[in-house]
């Protein structure tokens, strides 16, 4: 029998229909979902703020998300000391920022002395592995080298997320319309709520294999839209041209609609996962910090819950059940000797009991009598994490828990998870853009602005960080591939014993987009489509 909702009736009245006008043929059309935190390029924790640095900072390489393959692209190009220590750049002549001021190395430098400065607490400084020292950064004319305390391996592919910008977007209150950036647009205005209006940089220096300028497009509009309904309605009526993130439910729906392309690209490199706050300094009952910081009341979570269910039920089997933080898409590094479990009661109330836990009566308690019982957060408007959220709180009652979950907008998530740290547990997600693991330092560090159980540490909090941290810094200095595998295997490995994070599912890497689009190349890391923004363009009418 078939069962329509009322949003399924009316996602069957919409057809495509094309809202372009021939005067915006050269506009491109995407959502945001939730306003940018900043526009601060060495302050970002939020996907939406990530997107808009992406597509204005500059960059002196970037990693081509199709062939997943270093490219120069403010540098033209570069060297690597034998002992990867050392990189050298040689920038292209005649770079300019947007406003037509020169970039030259002095101008790169600034940007690399301000983001290895400790004080500044950029996340991108972690992959550097600098700990309490500082790096060297030289320049002269067009050359550009930084020599580290440290070897790094695979030291330039760290430069894909590392931004080149204007000196002005640093000073406090800067208005980012009045930025000049380096990559290939500019912010020209910005509505809270309502849209991020980019424009193409004049001075740009790419141009296509026909020797035009780059980007094609004359604007690039971010639509902030929360709602993925009302995201998919846009899109439907021709007022978007792409889906990054599809959800799976729409899948089948939108792959009938005529003018529309829909990929499901296999599973990506992100992950879902729940923690519980270990922070000393979040506001919130000691004995409950007592309850989480306990390995064995995580390990008991991660063992009652159904991870074949979640990625059945809730993404429609457009997703794998999660074995700990890196997916098998990323098939070099992912620890091969993790297995998936199936749900174990029995050996959750065990994990239970070596903590001072007691069921009774159909309730857990702790050795005071206390009836275990906490919020998980999550943000509103992600159907998929909202629906997790219920099936883990109904999988932990069967433990006796009494699970609450709370949404918020993005913007007031992030609030708590980084600067309040108001909150119990949290599910989440994590986007790699990257298969080589030092891209997280930032989240394995227990310094690290993204170590999210209990950032930015000043020295480690527990015995099996502080060793998280040694394997961590040791990788990141080895030269030989196997050794590097064999320590990172170990990093993943503690990191399911200990279950800081619990990984629930690894989503595919669904997108859609209009016919009318033209060269997209969707890729299964972020952004998907977006990447090679200056590429994109719309068929003339």
């Amino acid at each position: 029998m078939m069962r329509f909702t009322m949003f399924g009736l009316l996602l069957l009245s919409i057809g495509l229909v094309d809202a372009r006008s021939p005067s915006s043929a050269r506009e491109l059309r995407f959502a945001l979902r939730a306003d940018p935190k900043t526009f601060h390029p060495l302050r970002i924790s939020d996907t939406a703020s990530s997107t808009v640095r992406y597509l204005t900072a500059g960059v002196l390489l970037r990693l081509d998300r199709a062939s997943q393959r270093m490219r120069g692209e403010l540098a033209e190009r570069w060297t690597v000391s034998a002992d990867g220590r050392t990189i050298r750049f040689w920038l292209r002549p005649g770079l300019r920022f947007s406003d037509g001021s020169p970039l030259e190395a002095a101008q790169a430098a600034f940007c690399l002395r301000l983001l290895f400065d400790p004080r500044t607490h950029a996340a991108e400084r972690e992959p550097f592995a600098l700990g309490s020292e500082e790096a060297i950064v030289a320049a002269r004319g067009l050359e550009l080298e930084i020599a580290l305390p440290r070897p790094v391996t695979g030291l330039e592919r760290l430069f894909d997320s590392v931004p080149i910008f204007h000196p002005q977007a640093v000073q406090p209150g800067a208005r980012p319309a009045d930025v000049p950036t380096a990559g290939p647009f500019r912010v020209a205005a910005y509505r809270p709520g309502e849209q991020v209006l980019l424009e193409r940089n004049p001075h740009y220096f790419a141009r296509d294999e026909r020797g035009r300028r780059l980007p094609h497009a004359e604007r690039l509009v971010l639509i902030i839209q929360q709602d993925r309904s009302a995201e998919l309605i846009r899109f439907l009526r021709g007022e978007l041209d792409g889906i990054e993130r599809l959800e799976p439910d729409n899948v089948d729906q939108l792959a009938s609609k005529p003018g529309i392309v829909v990929r499901d690209l296999g599973p990506s490199l992100d992950t879902e996962q729940l923690w519980f706050n270990l922070s000393p300094r979040a506001p919130i009952a000691s004995y409950k910090r007592n309850w989480f910081s306990q390995q064995g009341f995580r390990r008991a979570v991660s063992a009652v819950i159904d991870r074949r269910a979640l990625a059945r039920v809730v993404y429609r089997g457009h997703a794998l059940p999660a074995l700990g933080p890196i997916s098998p898409a990323n098939a070099f590094w992912a620890n091969r000797h993790l297995r998936a479990a199936d749900p174990d009661l029995a050996a959750a109330r065990r994990w239970l009991q070596s903590a001072g836990f007691v069921f009774t009566g159909g309730e857990l308690k702790d050795r005071d009598g206390r009836r275990v019982e906490f919020t998980i957060l999550t943000n509103a408007g992600n159907r998929p994490r909202e629906h997790m959220a219920a099936m883990v709180a109904q999988d932990l009652a069967r433990l006796g828990m009494r699970v609450s979950i709370a949404t918020l907008d993005f913007p007031s998530l992030i609030e708590r998870l980084t600067r309040t740290l108001n909150y119990e547990s949290c599910l989440l997600g994590l986007v790699l853009n990257d298969l080589d693991p030092n891209e997280q330092s930032n989240v394995w560090l227990s310094s690290g602005p993204a170590h999210q159980w209990n950032p930015m540490q000043t020295s480690p909090a527990t015995q099996w960080e502080a060793e998280i941290d040694r394997l961590m810094l040791e990788q990141a200095a080895e030269r030989s591939p196997t050794r590097r595998k064999r320590l990172f295997d170990s990093v993943q490995q503690i990191v399911v014993e200990q279950a800081p994070f619990i990984y629930l599912v690894y989503p595919h890497a669904l997108v859609a987009y209009s016919k009318q689009l033209q060269g997209v190349a969707p890729a299964v890391l972020s952004p998907r489509l977006l990447w090679n923004a200056e590429r994109l363009s719309i068929a003339e009418p």
